[in-house]
């Protein structure tokens, strides 16, 4: 939320940086005009017209003179209003900047001070987990070794939870929570799916949690499922430009199948959601996670990098800053996400 806090003040700042530059170039191009307007008022200044009780021999100059002011004044008065109006705007679009400005600041701090927070936590729970390191070591070397065999996801999935302990635990784990989950403990929970932190499987099947799932990191959608991916064939995800160092979070509760780099993926995560569903994220700097271990529904479970590793994503997209590659399947196909982010992240993405 603080992300995102900070690119809508980011972009109001952009706005209101626009503004000024139009009045200053407003300026610049009557800057002839201004300098005519300010001549005329020295000079009447230096030369009032003369009095006429003082030098009744000046009376044809008098009205001349008089005539002129008369010609001039209205243009003159029109001109200095609209000058100082734009004056005006210049001055309360700096304010307004600086206001901004000192806002964003604020804003980063917050987020400095919660990425503090946050890294002692995770730090913690990392602790907590490299007391078993040993056996997850060979469980990565594992995971490792089957990944370089596999052709596809599709493949890496099934060779992990045919030939990796940790993730086919993780399986049978979702297979056993989907069977005990009974349909009135379903309905329960639909209302509030998330609400229990303390859960150790998810309260809702997958299928039920359409329009409820958080987008697993702030940025634009670049690339859509179903849209052509410039090599004869459709995107079977969402690309989302992502930003320098962003947090990752898990879109949905389910175990970890798969944690490591894949080919040209980057840094891959794949989570079996329960049900034949699985959530593929890649294009990460860092995973936090380990196969095996059962996340909830926004935990941050990676960071993006600063968008520096070339991926397949960044690669066919020409992007410059980090990508978030988020992949839904079900049952070994791929399947539009959309329908199960929810509303108010979908409006973040631009859909």
């Amino acid at each position: 939320a603080t992300e995102e806090s900070a690119a809508e003040v980011e972009q109001k700042l952009d706005s209101l940086k626009g503004g000024e530059d139009a009045i200053l170039q407003s300026l610049r191009n009557r800057r002839a005009l201004v300098g005519e307007v300010l001549m005329v008022l020295q000079r009447m200044g230096r030369r009032p017209p003369p009095a006429l009780l003082a030098r009744p021999e000046d009376i044809l100059e008098a009205i001349r003179a008089s005539m002129a002011i008369g010609a001039v004044l209205p243009q003159m008065r029109a001109e200095t209003a609209t000058l100082q109006a734009d004056l005006s705007q210049l001055l309360r679009l700096r304010d307004d900047i600086r206001s901004q400005q000192a806002k964003l600041a604020r804003q980063k701090e917050e987020l400095a001070s919660q990425r503090a927070t946050l890294a002692p936590m995770i730090e913690a729970r990392q602790q907590a987990l490299r007391e078993k390191q040993t056996a997850r070591d060979a469980q990565a070397e594992r995971a490792l070794a089957l990944a370089a065999k596999a052709t596809s996801i599709k493949d890496l999935i099934a060779r992990m939870e045919a030939e990796s302990e940790a993730a086919r635990r993780a399986a049978r784990t979702a297979r056993e929570a989907d069977a005990a989950l009974s349909r009135e403990q379903r309905a329960k929970a639909q209302a509030a799916p998330f609400h229990d932190a303390a859960r150790l499987a998810p309260a809702v099947a997958f299928a039920n949690l359409k329009g409820r799932l958080p987008l697993p990191t702030i940025g634009p959608a670049l690339r859509r499922f179903g849209a052509p991916d410039g090599y004869g064939g459709t995107e079977k995800g969402v690309s989302i430009a992502a930003k320098e160092n962003g947090i990752v979070i898990s879109p949905s509760d389910g175990w970890i199948v798969f944690s490591g780099p894949y080919r040209s993926y980057g840094q891959l995560l794949i989570i079996n959601a329960g049900a034949g569903y699985y959530v593929v994220l890649a294009g990460m700097s860092r995973i936090n996670v380990n196969v095996g271990q059962f996340v909830l529904a926004g935990e941050p479970v990676a960071s993006m990098g600063d968008g520096t590793a070339q991926t397949a994503a960044t690669i066919a997209i020409g992007a410059k800053q980090p990508i978030l590659y988020v992949e839904f399947r079900k049952d070994g196909t791929s399947i539009d996400p959309g329908p199960w982010w929810a509303r108010s992240d979908m409006r973040k993405v631009g859909g």
